[in-house]
Parts: C-alpha cells; structure tokens; sequence
C-alpha cells in the first residue's frame, strides 16, 4: 500500500477528518465576479482577510468533502456545493439540496459518504458521493423536535465513532422553564445511533440518549482531538436581579455567554449546565455577594435556591464571553492551539456588541487534554481577529438584518487557505478567508 493511501486508511479509522488527500490551493487576492465586502471592518494586523463568495443566502454552516469540495448550508434555500479553480476561487456552484425547510445543522461523516442536514424539526441523511457532488437515498433519521423561538439546529457526526451523531435544540422562549427536565426534550443536545434508527426515524423528543441538557441554545459545538465536544451557548436576555426585595436591571452585561466543555459523546450522559435557573456572571460589579466571572447566578435568590445552589449542582462554564456577543460557530485549528469563535451580534443592548471572530487560545495539558489557556473567571480569554469597524453602531433589525455583517460558519479549509467565516445578513450571504501572514 502507497504512504499516502495508508494515512488516508489510519485517519479514517481514527475518526479524523480525511482531508491528507486534499491539493493545496493559493489564497487569491480576489476572484472574478465576487462582489467586494459589502460591510466596513477592521482585521487584526497579524492577519488579511478576503471575500470568497456573495449573493448567498443567509450562510449559516460550512463543511467540506473529502474532495476539498465546499458545501454551504444556506437557510431555507438549501445546500450549495462550490468547487474550486487553481487561482483558488470558486470554479462551479450547484445546488445539491434545495429548499426542504433545512436551516442550519450540516454535517458529513469522516469517509464522506453519509451527509446530515436538519430543518426546525426533522434531521435527514442522504448518501453523498464526492466525486459526482451528488445526494441519493434520502431518508429521515430523527423527527418530532419541538418549534419555539429558537430555530436553528446544529449537527455534528461523533469522529471517534460516527455512527453516532448528536443534534441539538435551543429553549423555547427566553426563560423556558418547561425545559427544566430533560424529558421534555429542549435546550439540550441528545446522541442518536444511526445503525439502529427505527422505521420513520427516532422521535427526539422520547428517543435517542441525552448527552447534555441545561443548555439554552447550544448551537455551534465541535470535537478537540481527543473527541472531547467544546460548545458555544447563547445566554438569556431582558435580566433583572431580585434581592431582599430589590429589582436590579443587570441585563447590559449579564448574562455572560458561555464555552462550555461537553465532554465526550462517547462517554458522557445526563449532563447538566444550568438552565433554565442557573446563569453566569459577565460582569461581577452587578452582583453585591462576591461572585466572580463565569460563576453561576440566579435572578431572585432565596434561601432554599440560590446562587450556592447553582454552583454546587450546575456545571460551570469553562471561559465566558461578553453578554449578548450571539457565539454561533466555534472550529479549532489543526493542533488546537487555538479555537475560533464567530459572534453573531446583539439586539438587546446599548451599545451592540458582537460582530467579530474571535481567537481563544487552548494549551494541551501533562494529562494530554486540551484546554483554554485563560482562567475561568478571565474576561480577556480571547481576541478579535476580524470585526466590524464599530460594533457600538451595528443595528440589528431582526435574527439577520443588520448594517453590519452577521458572523455564522467557522471552517478551516482543508486546502490550506486560512478559516472560512459566513454571514448570513439577509442583504446578502458572504463568505470571507481569514488568513494568519505566517
């Protein structure tokens, strides 16, 4: 067997991606046809930033096959697949799947053949084939997922073991306090065997295994390369803070958003984060009883539930984030020295805030985990690489209307060319390389 045949075998049977085979290709300066940014933004000077793609629809995921080929799940419009040219640009875009209600989860499993992609309520696989960049065999694999507020529904494919996949829903309203036991089936993420999935597909809300629950809107969690699951989870919104009979507004900066450390799929079950009690602390000069960032807090304290409470049963965050950012995506970089969050953007607080990606940089540990490198209780765990030019004056009109860009997919290119960020503002769907100078 040639060198290169038997790495793409042990990748495959390690459950990594299978992305050795994949060419190279340039970082193009521009490419024929894109229109220019349609939004001002600044980048970190250790990096260039570039437009690959326009006139998408509302970009929320990005992955890749094992061709190096894009595929782009655009909302309700479907997924596009875009090849690329020699100069680096993209060469042919074609629909492989169109309409069907899909949304945001997009997913395939490391050999490439099985795709996942998910609408509000239903999950579906299809055989993929990379070569033809063709769908067949459609089936649904779990159905019945509650509607509520939060719509979008994220997807990933267990590496370690993929027939496994996990799919995710957000709560139902602000403070879904129906959600509180897993049996209800929101803001959690379950595990689903897809060599076991019954006639019709797995009904989530009775089926399937709860991974973790607690999680409000969990919507971007991906693998370290020990198959441990790091999630970014979008907080509540319109906080106020009762105590002794005191009502405090607290919501500019509380509560935090959060990164939580899932653990592994494999392994893990029945884990709680807190939700829809337990919140954690941004800004600490909110609180008067000495809580730290990234501590857990509820909003009317009393002496049976209480902030104490929280933090003995809930499982904290690992870093948190500034309140209101909207962490959509998260990626690592190959030896996950760093993590790299997308922000969508606020509506609820004056100034905005959001609109960038962000740098988190992780350390492996002497036991061979990986971790942030920031403290828990940190509020400089993390920088801006590529921003609007003020956030402080993004409007944000609606889930995807903006005079800013709307930050969404993460996805390093197999190719080599730097991490690929969407924005799925509704003017229009982008597709920007974020590239480090060295």
């Amino acid at each position: 067997m040639h060198l290169s045949n038997f790495l793409a075998v042990a990748a495959a049977l390690l459950g990594a991606d299978v992305h050795a085979e994949v060419a190279k290709l340039p970082l193009p300066k521009s490419c024929s046809g894109v229109p220019n940014m349609r939004y001002q933004y600044t980048v970190n000077s250790a990096w260039t930033v570039m437009k690959i793609a326009g006139s998408l629809k509302q970009v929320r995921t990005i992955i890749w096959d094992t061709e190096g080929n894009m595929l782009v799940q655009q909302n309700t419009r479907g997924v596009s697949v875009h090849t690329f040219g020699a100069d680096g640009c993209i060469n042919s875009t074609n629909m492989l799947i169109s309409g069907g209600g899909l949304n945001h989860g997009l997913d395939l499993t490391p050999d490439g053949k099985t795709l996942y992609a998910s609408s509000e309520t239903t999950l579906y696989s299809w055989a993929y084939d990379p070569l033809t960049r063709k769908v067949s065999n459609q089936k649904t694999v779990v159905r019945g997922m509650s509607t509520g507020v939060h719509s979008s529904r994220a997807v990933k494919v267990v590496p370690g073991q993929p027939n496994l996949v996990l799919w995710q829903v957000g709560s139902n309203s602000n403070f879904d306090m129906a959600a509180q036991p897993p049996s209800t089936g929101r803001a959690c993420i379950k595990v689903f065997d897809m060599d076991k999935v019954p006639s019709g597909g797995y009904n989530y809300n009775t089926q399937g295994e709860m991974f973790g629950y607690g999680l409000r809107n969990e919507i971007g969690f991906v693998p370290d390369p020990n198959g441990v699951f790091w999630g970014v989870e979008n907080s509540g919104d319109d906080f106020t803070r009762t105590e002794n009979g005191q009502r405090r507004d607290i919501h500019t900066n509380n509560p935090a958003e959060k990164l939580n450390n899932l653990g592994d799929p494999r392994t893990v079950r029945n884990a709680w984060y807190g939700y829809p009690t337990c919140f954690s602390v941004w800004d600490p000069s909110s609180f008067t009883n000495g809580l730290k960032t990234g501590q857990h807090f509820v909003i009317a304290p009393n002496s049976s539930y209480n902030d104490a409470t929280c933090n003995g049963k809930a499982i904290a965050p690992r870093l948190t984030f500034q309140a209101h950012s909207a962490p959509i995506w998260n990626t690592f970089d190959d030896e996950a020295k760093n993590m790299y969050v997308t922000f969508h953007g606020s509506w609820n607080r004056q100034p905005p805030t959001g609109f960038k990606v962000v740098q988190v940089p992780f350390t492996r540990l002497a036991d061979g985990s990986y971790d942030p490198v920031a403290p828990a209780d940190s509020r400089t765990g993390y920088t801006d690489i590529f921003s609007a030019t003020n956030p402080g004056s993004c409007t944000a009109n609606g889930l995807t209307m903006s005079t800013c860009f709307r930050l969404t997919a993460a996805s390093w290119d197999p190719a080599g060319r730097g991490l690929f960020v969407g924005s799925d503002n509704s003017a229009e769907g982008e597709i920007y390389i974020l590239s480090p100078k060295s």
